[in-house]
């Protein structure tokens, strides 16, 4: 594979820099009633506002906010009831002045967000549509571009790659290189391998294995493993509330991996690992 540049120290999502020398935080704030983690917990738009408001406080750099549920087997949403879901929780969170992500695969929601202040786009289909792709190039929000394989009723049929490595990461590399032709700053972009999106537990372990190779591609790289169903799997727990540890671990490793930015519901817990995890790196307890 050719070399690639240097990764930004910075990524540029609207009027903020975020500064990439310590890792970021991510909070999801799911407005649905049906996300296989926390459906129907915030669907009050007030509530989800004191939420994120919340994720602020314990240290996320982010708020993600989402009105479709992309879990295995979830069918899409009409555009308007996606709009009407997001737009006041995203228009009430970014008159706090920080960032707040739009995690859609709806150009015309994107677009929406990102007027209502949205600073991110966070494309779960990894800008597939030559239509997010214009809604990218017309705004200067950041942005998450994501592999999914098919679309999320679909995604877990029966996925198969000859090599998940290498696919994932043309793939990425390829929607980059998409969305930079068409007028995009290098800086603004954001690779996520999609952990357990069209992906079984052997393909979520080599991804997550080669997270090295894929922080090196020369973009910044965002990890979402948060109680994903591969630590289920692994450790027998059936509920993804109860999967804490298995996300704590797999947060800290990608870090050592060379990750940016980790995606969490549980922000607060995930802030202390990392703060913890990256003390004992810098000091030389445990070798970095």
């Amino acid at each position: 594979m050719m070399e690639m540049p240097e990764k930004p120290a910075v990524w540029r999502c609207g009027p903020s820099e975020l500064a990439l020398e310590t890792p970021l935080v991510m909070g999801i704030l799911n407005v649905t009633p049906d996300s296989f983690s926390d459906g129907g917990t915030h669907e009050d738009p007030a509530d989800a506002v004191v939420a994120g408001q919340r994720m602020w406080e314990q240290g996320a750099a982010i708020v993600d906010v989402g009105g479709e549920s992309t879990r295995p087997g979830a069918q899409e949403l009409s555009i308007a009831f996606e709009i009407a879901r997001v737009r006041p929780v995203i228009q009430r969170l970014s008159m706090e002045s920080r960032p707040v992500s739009i995690d859609t695969r709806h150009a015309e929601v994107a677009i929406a967000c990102v007027e209502a202040g949205a600073t991110i786009i966070n494309d779960v289909s990894g800008f597939r549509d030559p239509a997010m792709v214009d809604a990218a190039a017309s705004c200067d929000a950041g942005l998450v571009v994501m592999h999914m394989l098919g679309d999320p009723a679909t995604m877990q049929s029966t996925p198969h790659y000859d090599d998940v490595v290498r696919e994932v990461g043309g793939f990425l590399l390829a929607q980059a290189a998409v969305l930079e032709s068409a007028g995009v700053a290098r800086e603004r972009i954001v690779l996520d391998p999609g952990i357990g999106f069209g992906k079984t537990l052997a393909h979520n372990l080599a991804l997550l294995n080669a997270l090295p190779l894929l922080a090196d591609y020369g973009y910044p790289l965002l990890v979402g493993a948060s109680r994903k169903r591969f630590i289920g799997e692994l450790t027998g727990a059936d509920e993804p509330r109860s999967r804490l540890g298995g996300s704590l671990a797999v947060a800290v490793e990608a870090v050592r991996s060379g990750a940016a930015i980790i995606r969490v519901h549980d922000v607060k817990e995930t802030v202390q690992c990392l703060t913890v995890s990256k003390a004992l790196w810098n000091s030389g307890v445990v070798p970095s």
